[in-house]
């Protein structure tokens, strides 16, 4: 009788065991929410553009400058202007 049980091949170590099988399951479920992820992203990044809002924070010398760059205002009035800026961001002391 001890001799059945023991030459009886259902044991894990007989090779009736899951195997490497019992790792497809959770690699399959980390894939697929991986790949939740992966699509989620890249719809977000398509809806909203690449947008990464004012380049400059919107300060007044990036104002300027675009207002310079669509040509509502001319260069001298641009130098003047940007003078102005300059001298009021200069440390006082």
């Amino acid at each position: 009788m001890l001799t059945t049980l023991v030459s009886h091949p259902v044991g894990y170590g007989w090779g009736w065991g899951p195997g490497p099988w019992f790792l497809l399951v959770p690699l399959f479920w980390f894939g697929l929410i991986a790949l939740f992820f992966a699509i989620g992203s890249r719809r977000r990044r398509r809806y909203w553009g690449g947008w990464d809002g004012p380049r400059d924070g919107g300060s007044a010398r990036g104002v300027l400058a675009e207002r310079y760059a669509r040509g509502e205002i001319d260069e001298t009035e641009y130098r003047a202007r940007l003078e102005v800026l300059l001298a009021s961001d200069a440390p006082r002391g």
